[in-house]
């Protein structure tokens, strides 16, 4: 391996990429991208038990879709491979018996139940929160207690067993953590880690150190809720005589409310908390990525527009914040408005004709959307609400809004059959928007009253609602034939 930053991302397959997920993938590519090095996805599928099918292809259509180029992963390939856990089994083993021959690891045998009565023979004798460390591993049935005979026994004849690390009782674990400086944790507190499983899989623990060591990873870069197990890590580096990676553990992300931003909070507050909720809500992926980024850093000064190459230059971790960082749903909207109007015209109309509602409504065609964009892009927040707010360009209205009716007033049945009149009266077909706002002006004048007794009830025939894009430059695109079939319509159902 080269001396450059090599960094990866290592996802478990356990369900769809978590926004969180996402954030801690995004640094890991800027930081190594920044240097000049490479970004490795590595697939974490040791809990066979929580294994989701297509969950795998989730995480990289997800990253694909946020422009985070993937240098070496299962598909990718890459030197270093497999780059899925699964496939790498012996290699866990290996590493496993080489920390037991060194008396750093160890069998047990103890079973889920034998486990449990120790526990709470502990609890009810004023231990809160008993664990199988330094201490409880010497009443254990394991390779520390029983006699090397019957060790050999019990394996030989294929009992079930685990290996766990032999946690020192008395020490200190430090290390540097770039985000959170000098770290120092005491292994009194340390359970005795499982290391391999009785199925024959590894934990999270020694596969993720492995296989840092044999990627070449250069950064660890993941969520604060890892930083407790970095000790046992450190351990596991110095037992295989293996120089570790640098740390860096980031912010959480925490909910509006308060507390981490987990799933159920997330539903509570109203924010997708998949990636691919983002992607089928037609969420720009640079406003996505935008917001992000600042979600724990800043590069230290007010900008707040950044591509993802600026976001590349920019980038440092000394620049992180310990702080968790709370999700401020309000401003990835603002980004996502910033970049949704920024796009060019034709990009919006071609990315619109791939949207479903171009097959359920009639006379969607680009010459139209065209048309209607500068009525409506500067509206909306994301692309899908075009068609939300547009609908009453490609087809009558079937319902009217209470509440816009109750503000029109009883006057709004007799103003619109008074613009029914007026309109039909008026010379030309083709009316401009300037000539339509003329046409409310009279009316208005004529009747006595302001412009919003007539403008209301006019936007409520022609769209159901009592807001939405211009008035004028609609009825211009209507169509004065359309305008007067609506009004018409609402005349009859509002006086029916």
């Amino acid at each position: 391996m080269s001396n450059s930053v090599r960094v990866r991302f290592a996802p478990s397959p356990t369900g769809f990429l978590h926004i969180g997920g996402l954030r801690t993938a995004l640094y890991n590519y800027l930081y190594a991208k920044h240097h000049g090095g490479t970004f490795i996805l590595r697939i974490e599928d040791t809990d066979q038990a929580r294994f989701v099918e297509g969950a795998e292809e989730d995480i990289i259509r997800s990253l694909e879709w946020c422009g985070i180029e993937i240098d070496e992963s299962p598909i990718h390939g890459g030197e270093a491979g497999p780059y899925r856990q699964s496939e790498r089994k012996q290699r866990y083993m290996d590493a496993a018996m080489q920390l037991v021959e060194a008396d750093v690891a160890y069998y047990a045998f103890d079973t889920a139940e034998e486990i449990e009565t120790m526990r709470e023979r502990l609890k009810a004798s004023g231990n809160p929160s008993p664990s199988y460390d330094s201490i409880t591993r010497q009443s254990m049935k394991n390779s520390l207690t029983l006699p090397s005979e019957e060790v050999q026994k019990r394996l030989e004849t294929g009992e079930p067993y685990v290996i766990r690390l032999k946690v020192p009782r008395r020490e200190s674990v430090q290390f540097t953590d770039i985000i959170r400086g000098i770290v120092t944790f005491e292994t009194k507190g340390l359970d005795d880690q499982v290391l391999m499983k009785s199925d024959g899989m590894p934990t999270y623990h020694l596969a993720n150190v492995v296989d840092d060591h044999d990627m070449g990873v250069t950064h660890v870069i993941r969520g604060e809720e890892w930083l407790s197990s970095a000790p046992k890590h450190m351990l596991l580096y110095q037992y295989l005589g293996w120089e570790p990676p640098t740390m860096a553990h980031l912010p959480l992300i925490m909910s509006p409310s308060g507390g981490k931003l987990s799933k159920r909070k997330a539903e509570q507050e109203g924010i997708p908390v998949n990636t691919r909720d983002y992607i089928d809500g037609h969420y720009e992926p640079q406003a996505l990525v935008n917001f992000l980024a600042y979600l724990g850093w800043s590069p230290g000064d007010d900008s707040e527009i950044h591509s993802m190459d600026e976001l590349v230059d920019l980038f440092s971790l000394e620049k992180v914040s310990k702080a968790g960082a709370v999700f401020n749903y309000k401003k990835l909207m603002w980004y996502n408005e910033h970049y949704l109007r920024n796009q060019a015209d034709q990009a919006l109309v071609q990315r619109l004709l791939e949207l479903p509602e171009t097959n359920s409504l009639t006379g969607v065609t680009a010459e139209r959307l065209l048309a209607l964009l500068p009525l409506l892009k500067e509206r909306i927040t994301r692309l899908d609400e075009f068609f939300e707010m547009g609908t009453f360009f490609f087809e009558d209205p079937q319902v009217y809004d209470e509440k816009g009716l109750a503000k029109a007033g009883e006057i709004a049945s007799s103003m619109v059959e008074v613009l029914m009149q007026t309109l039909q009266a008026h010379p030309k077909d083709d009316l401009t928007p300037e000539e339509y706002k003329a046409w409310l002006h009279d009316t208005a004048e004529a009747q006595g009253v302001g412009m919003g007794k007539v403008m209301l009830p006019t936007r409520l025939a022609i769209s159901g609602t009592g807001f939405g894009p211009d008035l004028t430059p609609s009825l211009a695109l209507l169509g004065k034939e359309t305008v007067l079939r609506r009004l018409q319509a609402a005349l009859n159902h509002w006086s029916s």
